[in-house]
């Protein structure tokens, strides 16, 4: 892999177009040179509102760089999801892990810290620290 390693960042949502949205969102404002791969995995298989383990499963395998993965979800099965996926194993790549933050805020917070090369606890520490963004 001539690649250097760096965490990847999978956004996992109810909706394709929401993760989709995101995902772009926060390439925008990660924007400033290369940012480290980050994926969507929203919706069912079919393109319907849901979640969808093999989707998760497929974009945690296409970000990963060898540095760790960091999965952000948006509520409810999402998150029951990556849970399973997680604890049963082999559905995701060695290293990923289950972020606690707000999904937009947090996705853009982990994206530009990933990209700075920031490792997997970086990435972590960051995402979680949007709980404390202030809007007023």
């Amino acid at each position: 892999m001539s690649e250097e390693p760096q965490v990847g960042i999978v956004l996992v949502s109810h909706s394709g177009p929401v993760a989709e949205a995101v995902a772009e969102l926060a390439r925008g404002l990660a924007a400033g040179g290369a940012t480290a791969p980050v994926a969507a995995a929203g919706g069912t298989s079919a393109g319907g509102l849901g979640t969808s383990a093999e989707l998760v499963s497929k974009a945690a395998r296409a970000v990963d760089r060898g540095a760790g993965v960091a999965l952000l979800v948006d509520l409810g099965s999402a998150l029951l999801t990556v849970k399973a996926m997680l604890a049963e194993g082999g559905g995701l790549p060695e290293g990923a892990r289950l972020v606690d933050a707000p999904f937009v805020e947090g996705a853009v917070a982990a994206l530009v810290t990933a990209s700075a090369g920031g490792d997997l606890a970086a990435v972590e520490a960051a995402a979680t620290d949007a709980y404390g963004y202030r809007k007023r």
